[in-house]
């Protein structure tokens, strides 16, 4: 399995070793000893949840409140995503920073969305499925969203497929709005939720 960090500190980019053969492929996109090692914890798993999206469509940019917040371990099992993450963290040095990867299976990439940290995706082909381990239950009165076109961010959407958002995304508030309106995670309480994860691991 090979890690990398993102650009945004506790975000990484996990890609296993795959093993093809004249039946098809095996790959085990989630190894927890890599991922405790990068990450510093392991991962709780309380849901998994499924998608499979047109080509176009994007979901996000979603966060939940912290504490405890909701970490995301992603793949795409069929088609093919741009999944980007964005430090929302009120507070965080690199607050307002963005890092894409694409995600298909192929080389079977993963992404680790830690709490407090924006997550969004677009397909780039029809149905396209993604998976997500989470560490939390959904919550509803804790989720959040920003508006996945908001300029400031000027997030790396593809120029030659058409958007499909949801209402729900579309109306949503831009970072600057979502921050003076004290919605979004604070840096400090997601550092101390790190910390507190860490020491149970």
């Amino acid at each position: 399995m090979e890690v990398r960090e993102l650009k945004i500190p506790g975000c990484f980019e996990f890609t296993p070793r795959s093993f093809p053969d004249e039946r098809g492929v095996f790959v085990s996109p989630y190894q927890e000893e890599p991922f405790v090692k990068a990450v510093g914890h392991p991962l709780r798993l309380a849901q998994s949840n499924h998608s499979r999206s047109r080509r176009g469509s994007v979901r996000g940019l979603h966060f939940a409140d912290v504490p405890p917040g909701q970490a995301k371990y992603v793949y795409c099992p069929a088609g093919a995503l741009l999944d980007v993450v964005v430090d929302i963290r009120a507070g965080s040095p690199t607050f307002g920073v963005w890092d894409a990867v694409r995600l298909d299976p192929v080389d079977f990439r993963a992404v680790y969305v830690p709490e407090g940290v924006g997550h969004a995706f677009v397909a780039l082909q029809d149905d396209t499925v993604i998976s997500y381990l989470c560490s939390t239950p959904y919550n509803p009165p804790a989720e959040h969203g920003i508006t996945p076109v908001d300029p400031a961010l000027a997030l790396p959407w593809p120029t030659d497929i058409e958007l499909l958002l949801s209402e729900k995304d579309t109306a949503a508030p831009s970072l600057a709005e979502a921050e003076q309106i004290g919605l979004l995670p604070r840096y400090d309480d997601c550092q101390a939720r790190y910390r507190e994860l860490r020491s149970l691991g």
